[in-house]
């Protein structure tokens, strides 16, 4: 399931690297300490709380409210359990731009160390990527996709999208332990301060549509251009006055010929 939503100001540049190198030793030892307290997927749930991951990114040393934190917190603990993750039965893999796209190799290359299958972990970070970029149309555009896993199976993932409408950062949040449908109502909790207008095709209520873009995907291309190239279509223009352009023959005959055949004599019998 998503388990939630975090809203930031998004920010440009970089940590430093003095500031980056000491976020890096302190998240490998708080991520060490959870670990042999409560296990691999006491961590996984607990990076997927908004609140607790946020607070995480300020333990650290970052900026509290920036969109950085997200890219750089995930960084720093990607970095710090490199060498000790096979140890503490936790990976990291992914992260922000071209690195993202890395994901399903990082996770492969972990799971053969494993001798475990590492498909259903690929897959679950394709769809989580997936639903949130395409299912989910709230004007993000993903830029971050960072996959936690354990050596159990379990995973979360930790993703960010931008919009350079409101130059505004999104985060969004996924936990596997409860995942039964990932294009059916997959979300826990939705945390943000701003709201607009989305198109949620993973949503309940859209079954029907979901549904239908199923039969449309398995329809010959042509049947459907079709259809698109029958639909009506208004577009109005900003001017108030109207012109030649704006009048369709078509139409202009049909109503001519029933006022020819009703012969008003006046123009209150026209109305």
């Amino acid at each position: 399931m998503r388990t939630g939503f975090a809203h930031l100001p998004l920010h440009g540049g970089k940590a430093p690297a003095w500031l980056f190198s000491r976020m890096v030793k302190l998240a490998r030892e708080i991520t060490c300490h959870v670990v042999a307290e409560f296990g691999p997927d006491e961590m996984l749930g607990r990076l997927s709380d908004p609140f607790w991951f946020q607070a995480f990114g300020c333990v650290l040393g970052f900026d509290w409210h920036s969109s950085g934190l997200t890219t750089t917190t995930c960084g720093a603990l990607k970095e710090g359990i490199r060498g000790v993750d096979q140890d503490l039965g936790f990976f990291a893999a992914g992260g922000k731009g071209g690195v993202s796209r890395k994901t399903p190799q990082e996770v492969t290359l972990s799971c053969e160390r494993l001798s475990a299958d590492p498909k259903p972990l690929v897959y679950a970070s394709k769809m989580a990527a997936k639903v949130d970029s395409a299912a989910v149309q709230d004007g993000y555009q993903l830029y971050h996709h960072a996959f936690f896993f354990s050596k159990g199976g379990r995973w979360c993932v930790v993703q960010q999208g931008m919009s350079d409408q409101n130059r505004m950062a999104r985060r969004y949040h996924w936990l596997s332990s409860s995942v039964a449908d990932f294009v059916c109502e997959p979300h826990s909790a939705v945390c943000c301060d701003t709201r607009s207008e989305v198109l949620n095709l993973v949503a309940l209520e859209s079954n029907e549509v979901r549904k239908a873009s199923t039969e449309v995907a398995r329809q010959t291309p042509d049947k459907t251009l079709d259809l698109v190239s029958r639909l009506p279509n208004l577009v109005l223009p900003r001017r108030h006055g109207v012109s030649g352009i704006d009048i369709d023959p078509t139409y202009l005959k049909k109503v001519l010929v029933q006022t020819y055949a009703a012969a008003p004599s006046d123009y209150e019998t026209l109305l």
